[in-house]
């Protein structure tokens, strides 16, 4: 029999459709037959209960709304008769007691990386250019231009460039009738030039809007960011240049990398064009030691390593009324067994935690990691609110248009990203992850700047999870796209790597997906299979300039 919806948690008042079902329907709970009132699109939600004006509305078992108008069972939950609320949190008991996932099939397993001195395992190899204010974003744009070129990184800059010689060259012949009947697959597509390192991966740019002119904590926040890009597994090394009268000065920088990496040995060349005079006998400096800095680090190879050595961040953007059913569930599944084997695993998004509060709370491992998680969470809400906002502001257009109607609904379907085991760090933006287990990061529930915050506590792949698609990556960090639904991968298939739709159609369990998803993170972190972000060059960093961004 076709399950048409679903009821989440026991306590729930409302279900999900699965499909689209009209007014008049009627849909089987057991024992219980309810008639639709209303058309129930797929990913909504419907009443399955009567509910009194200002009374519950409750989906994964906790709070995620009120209702401002009489609803009858049958009838579509919406923005005209329901609006966001959330329950109280505190720090109570620990409820860190959990049933760990049979991991026979991977505590063997191993993915080839790159091996760092102090102790850390990449998956990818790259070499950064960092701009340290943004007058130098002209500068290390164009050493990046020179040498990618140079080196055999350079890819055509568009897959339509030879479309557009050929139409060129078919309106310089006279043909000017029919121009556009021209095929994009009768183009030339180019790739990669054969690379002159082969070991190393890419020359990425991390160029960005800060620097200077904003508070010494913006200044400390930026230097703290990039020191984890620098530190990251995933770098061989890094040439930074400063203009030299800014805020973020290179000590700043280099006490930041002090304070992530005590031994830091990587090779690293920091350039300041006030001091160096003439701005082509800095670029010349800079692309010199750029260069020898490349032979060192196309010196390493993969080597095998345990899955423990892994840190793995959780993602979503374009989230829909399948997020919290299908891929979230699948990739928490995967975080579950990642922990299980040693392995660390970041949750951010402090915005889309809103409403599970008190579960998370309950979950870090003893009263000070607890104590933290509440603080950050009030403060970033009160923070919000004194601007004339708050964490109800959070879900997007998109978002309520495919379900997701209050910010309390999103969050606690985002948060099954992070499975069930206990929480054994809070960290607050932009520091590092230190354990292993599950770490919560308070970031922005902006897709970028926090996939941007989770590369640089030291994510060395992320997956991210999306109903709507959603186009992004990271410079230095495989970003691999699981989709809530069938529908967007068969749609989107140049931007997502696999598809949790088939939870939805009742083909396989969340366990199923899960163990999909993990075996893909390990081709991936391997060099075996390479994310379609980066095969798209998507390679996105923004960031947070310490504020109310939801």
């Amino acid at each position: 029999m076709t399950i048409t919806s679903l009821r989440i948690h026991p306590h729930d008042n409302v279900e999900v459709a699965l499909a689209d079902l009209s007014k008049g329907d009627w849909v089987n709970r057991g024992s219980e037959r309810i008639r639709l009132l209303d058309d129930v699109p797929a990913k909504h939600k419907y009443a399955i209960k009567d509910v009194d004006v200002d009374a519950d509305i409750i989906m994964y078992g906790v709070l995620v709304g009120k209702a401002v108008a009489p609803l009858q069972k049958g009838m579509l939950i919406s923005t005209s008769n329901i609006h966001h609320a959330s329950g109280e949190y505190r720090v109570s008991r620990r409820k860190t007691e959990w049933i760990q996932p049979d991991v026979s099939n991977w505590e063997n397993r191993t993915f080839l990386g790159y091996h760092r001195t102090d102790g850390s395992v990449g998956t990818k190899n790259y070499w950064l250019l960092i701009p340290l204010v943004f007058c130098e974003n002209k500068n290390v744009s164009l050493i990046h231009e020179t040498l990618v070129k140079e080196l055999g990184y350079q890819r055509e800059r568009s897959p339509y460039g030879g479309l557009v010689k050929a139409l060129k060259q078919r309106y310089l012949d006279g043909e000017i009738d029919n121009l556009t009947g021209y095929s994009v697959d009768d183009a030339t597509h180019g790739g990669l030039q054969d690379k002159l390192f082969a070991n190393v991966d890419g020359i990425k740019l991390l160029t960005h809007t800060l620097g200077c002119g904003g508070t010494k904590d913006d200044a400390r926040t930026l230097c703290g960011l990039l020191a984890g890009y620098i530190t990251h597994p995933n770098v061989a090394g890094a040439t930074v240049l400063s203009l030299g009268c800014q805020n973020a000065q290179i000590p700043l920088l280099e006490a930041e990398i002090a304070r992530r990496d005590a031994q830091f040995s990587k090779p690293l060349y920091l350039l300041e064009q006030q001091r160096v005079g003439n701005e082509s006998d800095l670029l010349r400096e800079a692309i010199s030691k750029t260069f020898g800095g490349l032979v060192i680090a196309n010196s390493y190879t993969r080597r095998p390593a345990p899955l423990s050595r892994l840190c793995l961040g959780l993602e979503c953007g374009g989230s829909d009324g399948f997020s919290g059913i299908s891929a979230n569930p699948a990739l928490g599944y995967a975080s579950d067994v990642l922990v299980t084997l040693g392995a660390s695993v970041v949750l951010s998004e402090f915005p889309e935690l809103c409403g599970v509060e008190q579960e998370l709370s309950d979950r870090c491992v003893d009263d000070d990691t607890a104590g933290r998680f509440v603080h950050l969470m009030q403060t970033y809400q009160r923070r919000a609110e004194a601007v004339g906002s708050g964490f109800d502001s959070n879900p997007s257009a998109g978002n309520i248009r495919d379900g997701l109607i209050t910010d309390a609904i999103k969050s606690a379907g985002a948060a099954k990203k992070g499975g069930t085991s206990p929480v054994v760090d809070v960290l607050d933006y932009p520091e590092k992850v230190t354990k292993p287990g599950l770490t919560l990061l308070c970031t922005p529930g902006s897709d970028i700047e926090s996939t941007t915050a989770e590369v640089g506590a030291g994510a060395t792949v992320v997956v991210f999870t999306t109903g709507l698609g959603t186009p992004t990556g990271n410079p230095i960090t495989p970003v691999v796209k699981v989709s809530t639904n069938t529908r967007l991968y068969e749609k989107m298939e140049d931007i997502i790597d696999l598809d949790a739709g088939t939870v939805i159609r009742g083909e396989e369990s969340i366990e199923e997906v899960g163990e999909r998803i993990l075996e893909h993170i390990v081709q991936v972190a391997s060099g075996e299979v390479i994310a379609k972000a980066e095969t798209g060059g998507h390679d996105d960093f923004i960031p947070w300039k310490r504020g109310i961004s939801l």
